[in-house]
């Protein structure tokens, strides 16, 4: 019997995940698919805003307080449409808050009602960051 190599590297990525994310957020990303680690990856590497729509959009789903396999849009609103709270909005946030290293404020976050303006604050929040770390 053969044993599994402690690294495995992703054919989707071609990161091997192991030694490309510390613990810590290897363990916050273990729960999603190839494709949603790799963009993350590809994020912290490149900066790469589709990387990061790609993660959010897979955190939105997570969260999703009815959780369903239809697609989600940019266009559909975050209360109304996909049945998020105020604790539910809450919960996605820290997890965003949790996994890039943001601060959003309470009042950032009730400019935000569609999955698109979500995915566009986020990208922002994270290109300031890296612009105020440089």
């Amino acid at each position: 019997m053969s044993q599994q190599p402690a690294e495995s590297t992703s054919e989707s990525t071609g990161f091997s995940e192991s030694s490309e994310l510390d613990p810590a957020v290897h363990a916050k990303l273990a729960r999603y698919e190839p494709e949603v680690r790799g963009a993350f990856l590809r994020f912290r590497k490149t900066g790469s805003v589709a990387d990061v729509q790609i993660v959010v959009l897979a955190m939105v789903r997570e969260h999703l307080p009815k959780p369903s396999g239809a697609p989600i849009t940019d266009g559909q609103r975050l209360v109304e449409d996909l049945g998020y709270d105020s604790l539910a909005v809450a919960e996605v946030i820290f997890a965003f808050e949790d996994l890039f290293g943001l601060r959003i404020e309470t009042s950032e976050i009730m400019t935000l009602d569609t999955v698109g303006s979500l995915k566009a604050f986020i990208a922002r929040k994270l290109e300031n960051n890296n612009l105020a770390k440089s």
